[in-house]
């Protein structure tokens, strides 16, 4: 991924994360690995659980502790109704500057 997209993923990445929990709930490893899977391979895991962190702090995910075979309880993080507005806003922001920059790249709207 290069600089340009690594920056641009920067100011979406947490939209994106909220989205997937709308389609389920999902802890960490799970949500970097869907990640990876759909193409961003260079999302860092630690990444993933700052933006989580943040998140729970901001109050717009639900947490539940799951016990693991594998070690310490995992966290499972669910979308709540406030991360549902959040991300409604998102998709709103996302929707009004995917169609300017379409028009511009278009050749419309030009002084």
């Amino acid at each position: 991924m290069g600089k340009q997209a690594t920056e641009m993923l920067k100011g979406t990445l947490e939209g994106i994360v909220l989205a997937i929990l709308a389609g389920r709930s999902a802890y960490g490893y799970e949500i970097t690995a869907w990640l990876r899977e759909q193409g961003f391979s260079d999302i860092a895991e630690g990444t993933i659980y700052a933006l989580l962190l943040r998140i729970e702090k901001r109050e717009l995910v639900d947490v539940e502790k799951i016990p693991s075979e594998k070690g310490p309880p995992r966290k499972v993080y669910s979308l709540n109704a406030e991360g549902r507005a959040y991300l409604d806003e998102f998709w709103r922001t996302w929707s009004f500057l995917s169609e300017r920059l379409e028009q511009l790249r278009q050749g419309g709207n030009q002084p």
